[in-house]
């Protein structure tokens, strides 16, 4: 049974971080690409970050880039999100997935949501004074 487990957000002040984390479990991660998608209030999920678990190759969007660090750890079958800079419009609830690493890892972080195989249950980031 393969399971995704997110933990680390929670109410952070403007300026503030945060290090999500997803353990995965059920899943031969060398295989897969692990992606961290949000979503807004009344808008659509998007990605925010994108990792290869063989290589470790990266994909950030235009709102992560420069503030936000993915990383793995094999190991512990665990990928992070590193957060600093917290702006109030990344409030949101932050999603772990997982998709068979079949392309590259800028498509794993923009295709359709129906595409990713596995979710976690989400996670509420927000971000306010």
């Amino acid at each position: 049974q393969v399971h995704l487990v997110e933990s680390g957000g929670g109410l952070v002040q403007p300026g503030g971080s945060l290090n999500l984390s997803c353990v995965v479990s059920g899943l031969n991660l060398g295989v897969f690409s692990i992606g961290w998608l949000r979503q807004a209030p009344n808008e659509e999920r998007v990605g925010v970050s994108c990792i290869q678990m063989d290589d470790g190759s990266t994909y950030y969007s235009d709102s992560a880039k420069d503030r936000f660090t993915i990383s793995r750890d094999n190991a512990k079958s665990t990928v992070y999100l590193q957060m600093n800079n917290l702006k109030p419009e990344d409030t949101a609830v932050y999603y772990c997935t997982a998709v068979t690493a079949w392309t590259t890892i800028d498509s794993v972080c923009t295709m359709p949501q129906y595409e990713y195989e596995y979710w976690g249950q989400g996670i509420q980031v927000t971000v306010s004074a």
